[in-house]
C-alpha cells in the first residue's frame, strides 16, 4: 500500500471564461479505493476526463506521474495503454452488440487476419467470472439490465489490464442489491491491486469502500484525508466550505394559495422498469413563492420535473392538482393547456431549436395565438417575439437571427419567452443558469421574482447551493428519489441542506 501508482500533480485546466481547475494535486496508492469528493461542478469530472485523456496534453498544465514516470495522452488509446480505465456514470456500450463484441471492440482477438470469435468468448467467459455477472457472452447488451451492463462495464475495463480504474457515479442507476454488489466487487480489486477512484456524491457509500478521501472546492483540492480521519459531517463542510458570494436581489413575496399539489409521484427508470427513480414525493406549490427543490446528482429531481410535464420516457403514477382540480399529465401538450411549463435542464437539447430563428422559437410552444384557421400569421408571429425580445432584454441582432448565434445567457432567455407565451400558472425552471454569465444569471433572478408578483408560481430546481438559497422562499432536498426535508428561507443553510441531501437527516 506505500506504492504511489498514480500522482496528479498541479493540474490547471479552463474553459472560455471558468477555470475549471486549479492546481489540482493528489496521489493515489496502488490497491487503494480512492473518493473525489465535491460539489456539482467542483471539478471531478474534469479532473478525471484530464486523467483519462479525453483532455489531451496541452489544453492543461501539469503532470501526470504514473508508477513515477510523467505521461502525456494525445487521446483515451494512450491513457488505456498507460493502465488507466474510466467508466462514465453514462455506460457507453453498444446496445446491439453482444456482451463479448462490448468488451473487445475495437481489441478484437485475431486468427489469420480475422477475428476469432472462440477466443473472443472464452476470454469473455474469464472476465464476467471476474465480476460475478452470470450471462451468455453471446447475450445483446439491451437485453440486460443496467446494473448487468455496469458489470459489463467494468469487465470491459479489467479485460484492458486495468491498472487504475476510474468509476464516475457507478451507482446512480443501480438498485440497492446491485451497489452491495459492486461493491463487493471493488473490495475484491483493491485485494488484487488495481487502484480505484471513486467519485460519489453517496457520502454512506465513499465511507464504506475508501481508503482516502480528496476533496475539491471550485476547481481546487482543498483536503486529502484517510476515511479513517475524517467523517461524513467535516466533508461536507470541507465541500461547502465557503461564503456566500453570488448577488440575489433582495425581495420578499407573500405567500398565498396552493396552486400545485403533487401527491405520492413514483417515477420509474424507463431502462429498469422495477427500479424507481422518485419514490412516492409528495409537495405543494404555493402562489406568491419559489420553491427551490435542491439534491444531488441522481437524486431524481429532473425525472420528478419530466414527470410533471409529461415529458418523461418512463413511468410513473401518482396524482397531480392544479388550481383546485385534478388534472392528467400524459404529454407536455396535456401540460401546457393546463397551463404547465417547464424549462429544462439541457436547453439546447429539449429547449431550442438552434437551427430555427429567433422568432419562430420564441411562438413555439403557442402556435394556437399566432395562427388563424391553421395557417401562421406571420405579423402576429412577429409582434410577440419582438415584445419577448424587449421585456427579456435579449440581445440578438435581428428576429431571424438563428439560435445558434446567441449567447446561452441570451438563448436562456429565449427559452423563458417562449414559455412566458404560454402564460403559465406554474414555471418549473430546472437549472435555470446553468452556463450563463453573472450579469445574465441576475437578470433571470429578476424576471423569476417579477414573474411571482405577477402570479406565476415558480419550482426551480438548481445545484447551485448560493442559488437555491439565494432564491428560495421554501426548499425541498431530495436524496436517492426522495423528499427527505423541507426547510424555510430563514432556516436553510449550505450545511444544512448539504447533508439532508447526502442523507444525513
Amino acid at each position: 500500500m506505500s506504492d504511489v501508482m498514480l500522482e496528479m500533480k498541479n493540474i490547471s485546466k479552463a474553459f472560455p471564461g471558468v477555470k475549471a481547475l486549479d492546481q489540482v494535486s493528489f496521489k493515489v496508492k496502488k490497491g487503494e479505493i480512492h473518493a473525489l469528493c465535491g460539489e456539482n461542478g467542483a471539478g471531478k469530472s474534469t479532473l478525471m476526463k484530464v486523467l483519462s485523456g479525453l483532455y489531451p496534453y496541452g489544453t492543461y498544465s501539469g503532470d501526470i506521474l504514473i508508477k513515477g514516470e510523467k505521461k502525456r495522452f494525445d487521446n483515451i488509446r494512450d491513457a488505456e495503454k498507460a493502465g488507466i480505465a474510466i467508466i462514465y456514470q453514462e455506460l457507453a456500450l453498444v446496445q446491439k452488440m453482444t456482451v463479448g463484441e462490448n468488451i473487445f471492440l475495437g481489441v478484437e482477438p485475431k486468427k489469420n487476419g480475422l477475428i476469432d470469435w472462440n477466443r473472443l468468448y472464452y476470454e469473455t467467459s474469464r472476465w464476467l467470472r471476474q465480476v460475478g455477472l452470470n450471462v451468455d457472452p453471446t447475450a445483446v447488451v439491451e437485453q440486460l439490465g443496467v446494473g448487468q451492463q455496469q458489470l459489463v462495464e467494468i469487465a470491459k475495463a479489467l479485460s484492458k489490464k486495468a491498472d487504475i480504474l476510474i468509476l464516475d457515479e457507478p451507482t446512480a442507476a443501480l438498485t440497492d442489491e446491485e451497489v452491495e454488489r459492486l461493491l463487493a466487487i471493488l473490495d475484491n480489486l483493491r485485494k488484487d491491486g488495481v487502484s480505484c477512484i471513486y467519485i460519489s456524491h453517496k457520502l454512506n457509500e465513499v465511507f464504506r469502500i475508501a481508503d482516502t478521501i480528496t476533496v475539491l472546492r471550485d476547481g481546487q483540492s482543498v483536503s486529502t484525508t484517510p476515511v479513517s480521519d475524517i467523517d461524513e459531517d467535516t466533508v461536507i463542510s470541507l465541500m461547502v466550505g465557503r461564503e456566500l458570494t453570488e448577488q440575489f436581489p433582495s425581495v420578499r413575496h407573500t405567500v398565498q394559495e396552493d396552486v400545485l399539489i403533487v401527491d405520492d409521484l413514483t417515477v420509474y427508470d424507463p431502462e429498469n422498469p422495477t427500479k424507481e427513480v422518485v419514490k412516492g414525493v409528495s409537495f405543494t406549490a404555493r402562489k406568491g413563492e419559489i420553491l427551490g427543490i435542491a439534491g444531488l446528482m441522481g437524486a431524481g429531481r429532473t425525472e420528478l420535473a419530466m414527470a410533471l410535464f409529461g415529458a418523461y420516457p418512463g413511468k410513473w403514477t401518482g396524482s397531480l392538482t392544479l388550481d383546485g382540480r385534478k388534472i392528467t399529465v400524459q404529454h407536455p401538450y396535456d401540460a401546457i393547456r393546463h397551463g404547465m411549463a417547464l424549462v429544462s435542464e439541457d436547453r439546447k437539447r429539449f429547449g431550442l431549436v438552434l437551427d430555427m430563428d429567433v422568432k419562430a422559437n420564441i411562438t413555439l410552444a403557442s402556435l394556437e395565438r399566432v395562427s388563424r384557421r391553421h395557417v401562421l400569421n406571420e405579423q402576429e408571429i412577429v409582434k410577440y417575439s419582438q415584445s419577448y425580445v424587449d421585456d427579456l432584454r435579449i440581445k440578438t441582432p435581428s428576429l431571424e437571427t438563428k439560435l445558434s448565434q446567441l449567447s446561452g445567457g441570451n438563448q436562456q432567455k429565449v427559452v423563458l419567452g417562449k414559455w412566458l407565451m404560454t402564460q403559465p400558472k406554474v414555471l418549473i425552471l430546472d437549472e435555470p443558469t446553468r452556463g450563463i454569465d453573472v450579469g445574465a444569471k441576475y437578470e433571470i433572478y429578476n424576471l423569476m421574482h417579477r414573474l411571482v408578483d405577477d402570479g406565476v408560481t415558480v419550482v426551480m430546481i438548481s445545484s447551485e447551493l448560493p442559488e437555491i438559497l439565494g432564491m428560495s422562499d421554501r426548499i425541498l432536498v431530495m436524496h436517492e428519489g426522495r423528499i427527505v426535508q423541507e426547510f424555510t428561507k430563514d432556516d436553510a443553510s449550505q450545511e444544512k441542506v448539504m447533508m439532508a441531501a447526502t442523507g444525513r437527516v
